[in-house]
This record gives structure tokens, C-alpha cells and sequence, in this order.
């Protein structure tokens, strides 16, 4: 993925969690559903930033930035643990 690709794919996912709280405020959507998906959009914007900041430290390293890989949910929702 480009960065190009990441920042469009972050764009999504803010539309979608927008959505999900018009929905629930409209009474559309159980704020449990609401409560559950947010955390799943939470977690791939996780991954997104991650991709990002992958990806300008590889830059920074005159590395390829394309060998950047999406680490899984549990290792980039561990960082802080």
C-alpha cells in the first residue's frame, strides 16, 4: 500500500465510524452494535497509523517503504501494554 492508499483507507474508516454514530443517535443502531464496530474501526486505524509511521521510519533509514507490513491487531493494540 501506498501512503496514498493508507490516508484513503484512514479516510474510510473516520466516514464509516461518522456513520455509525449518526446511525445510533438516529436510533438506527444499538449502541451495542455501535459500541462493538467502533472497536474493530479502532483497531484498523490502529493498524493504519502504524502502517504509516512504518513507512516514514523507513524513509528516515533510506530503506524502501514499501517493504512496510500491516502488523497484526494484537501486536500493534500491545505497543502501549
Amino acid at each position: 500500500m501506498t501512503e496514498k492508499d493508507i490516508h484513503a483507507r484512514i479516510k474510510e474508516l473516520v466516514d464509516r465510524e461518522h456513520e455509525l454514530r449518526a446511525q445510533t443517535t438516529g436510533g438506527a443502531l444499538d449502541p451495542e452494535d455501535e459500541r462493538r464496530q467502533l472497536a474493530e474501526i479502532e483497531v484498523q486505524l490502529d493498524q493504519c497509523w502504524d502502517l504509516l509511521r512504518q513507512r516514514r521510519a523507513r524513509l528516515d533509514q533510506g530503506r524502501n517503504p514499501d517493504e512496510a507490513e500491516v502488523n497484526s491487531a494484537r501486536q500493534v493494540e500491545g505497543y502501549l501494554q
